[in-house]
């Protein structure tokens, strides 16, 4: 399993606009409402040259997967915050979410040269936020009624991450990602030799 991040380019934008209304997308993001193609126009001829975002697409195994973003880029203060999603369920729980975590984390302390990296995620998606928490992010923040989901308020956790903190955390999270890696290989293969070939199947039916 091979996950890369690649920079945006014109023929996303239509890809982007479907994965932001689907319904798995929308669910954890801020705002409900339909994305039009107006004003998905207007947000995507806006992230040209704008200096305080970054995005790329998510690939696995060369294949478009998911957006991840930063964006408030503060180069005055040294921080900027992320978020990313997956657009398909199918490859949720591979490990996809981690290793886009490690690329953008290296990303922000390295190419960016940044000090903190900050991200907010919806109470309810604990999944995620624990994922963070991982990573070695800490809860600084619990927004009570955040923001309006379904009717609903809702809360968000904010999480943050210093430079020097990384620098501690990362040998064991690669370390960790790798064995997690090593063992759905393993998996894999297995149940590749368990499998019967097209001749057994034909035989024994």
């Amino acid at each position: 399993m091979a996950v890369s991040l690649r920079p945006l380019r014109p023929d996303d934008s239509e890809r982007l606009l479907t994965w932001r209304n689907s319904p798995e997308v929308a669910a954890y993001m801020y705002t409900d409402h339909a994305i039009a193609p107006d004003e998905h126009a207007r947000w995507f001829a806006g992230i040209e040259g704008d200096a305080r975002r970054a995005y790329w697409i998510i690939e696995l195994d060369g294949e478009p997967v998911g957006l991840a973003n930063l964006y408030d880029i503060d180069r005055a203060n040294g921080r900027c915050a992320w978020a990313y999603y997956l657009a398909s369920p199918s490859v949720r729980g591979r490990g996809v979410g981690a290793q886009v975590e490690l690329q953008v984390i290296d990303r922000v302390f390295g190419e960016f040269a940044l000090e903190k990296l900050w991200c907010e995620v919806l109470a309810s998606n604990e999944a995620v936020w624990k994922l963070h928490q991982g990573f070695g992010f800490q809860i600084e923040a619990t927004l009570r009624g955040h923001v309006l989901k379904g009717g609903q308020r809702q809360d968000v956790i904010g999480l943050g991450l210093l430079k020097v903190d990384w620098r501690e955390k990362r040998s064991a999270v690669v370390e960790r990602l790798d064995r997690i890696a090593q063992r759905a290989s393993a998996r894999t293969a297995s149940a590749n030799l368990s499998a019967p070939s097209p001749s057994q199947s034909v035989a024994d039916s």
